[in-house]
């Protein structure tokens, strides 16, 4: 059966890719090109930081995912040297391109605009330097490494993947337990050297425990359909478990003082906080992951041709949303309405343009291969 449901997951992870950074642009916390508002203890950049942190709990870890679904089979498909020279074309170019050019002029267009010596000359002198700015295309650069390890594995493993049999169930719920206990304990293991917001090689080290796992995953989950066979009972008792664990990560902030201003570390270290933050995530993401699983299948597991045109767009959209949402947030910057208002306005806005920008994109000859 197609997987029309992942192609509109993947439509809508790309929008809330932009919607977080919007959120970040106006007090949520994170690390983004450009920040209007800094997070503080109000209640606008509290419950934007909390938004932020729900997101970041499931929805890279979600793409993650279902990359990882789809990559036996382009590998059965294509071997292993077409398989390499496909993601090199599809995750590669994007990433240096973004790298080396809009990267740089994202940069630019927060540092360089209404500069003595403008925006034009000092983006000309960045692309001159060859200055290299990854930013969400990160996840291209992570995707070519999974990809390179993927094949690694399969050449020391030898022979053909397993056919996809039907046969095995979704795993129960105490190995989805396992799987979250895990998760958080590497989480936490990593952050004592790399804590989250620290990049390495332009990756987040804090992030992967539960990327590499969803990523793993996604490839095993492949030859039994996992992702397609979730149901009521798999999804509901996880949905309710990160509903009761959403609340848990103020409640931690409050009882370590955030509130009342005194500095909490969330990001590494054997600290309470630390720890919490850790094991959170998992528990907040199998639940959310699940829900959408489950409801997507059932529901929008169908052909459409407006969300066909949005999900052929959706990875363009990805690529070209950080200059066309700091445009936009630089463009109202000097509009005086309240933060969440310009959130909701400005996210809006980004997430039109970027998917009209990238299905526009796509029409240009030769760029559908990348794009």
């Amino acid at each position: 059966m197609r997987t029309h449901f992942l192609d509109r997951l993947r439509v809508v992870l790309t929008a809330l890719v932009i919607v977080h950074h919007t959120a970040i642009t106006y007090g949520g916390s994170g690390g983004w090109f450009y920040r209007e508002v800094p997070t503080s203890a109000a209640p606008a950049s509290v419950l934007l930081t909390m938004l932020c942190s729900i997101d970041q709990a499931f929805f890279m870890g979600m793409f993650f995912l279902i990359a990882g679904y789809f990559t036996p089979s382009a590998f059965e498909r294509r071997g292993a040297a077409r398989y390499l020279v496909d993601r090199f074309i599809r995750l590669g170019l994007p990433l240096l391109v973004f790298g080396f050019v809009l990267g740089p002029l994202t940069i630019s267009l927060v540092h360089d605009t209404g500069a003595d010596a403008g925006f034009g000359a000092a983006a000309l002198a960045r692309l001159a330097r060859l200055d290299f700015e990854p930013g969400p295309l990160w996840f291209a650069w992570a995707l070519l490494l999974f990809a390179l390890a993927y094949a690694a594995w399969r050449a020391l493993r030898g022979g053909p993947a397993a056919s996809r049999p039907d046969e095995a169930p979704v795993p129960g719920h105490g190995r989805w337990l396992l799987a979250a206990l895990t998760v958080g304990a590497g989480a936490l293991l990593i952050r004592q050297w790399v804590p989250t917001g620290r990049n390495v090689a332009w990756l987040q080290l804090g992030y992967f425990s539960s990327y590499v796992f969803l990523f793993a995953l996604g490839c095993a989950a492949w030859r039994h359909r996992w992702l397609e066979r979730i149901e009521r009972r798999h999804a509901l008792p996880w949905a309710l478990v990160a509903l009761l664990t959403v609340p848990l990560l103020p409640v931690a902030a409050a009882l370590a003082g955030a509130f009342e201003g005194k500095p909490v570390n969330f990001s590494g270290g054997w600290s309470g906080p630390a720890a919490s933050y850790a094991f959170w995530e998992p528990f907040v993401a199998w639940g959310v992951m699940a829900l959408l699983l489950w409801q997507f299948h059932s529901r929008f597991n169908r052909a459409s041709a407006l969300w066909q045109g949005w999900g052929r767009a959706a990875y363009a959209a990805f690529i070209v949303h950080a200059p066309v949402l700091v445009a936009l947030s630089l463009l109202l910057r000097n509009w005086q309405a309240a933060p969440l208002l310009k959130f909701l306005l400005v996210a809006a806005l980004a997430i039109v343009a970027s998917f009209g920008i990238g299905a526009a994109l796509r029409r240009l000859p030769g760029l559908q291969r990348v794009l």
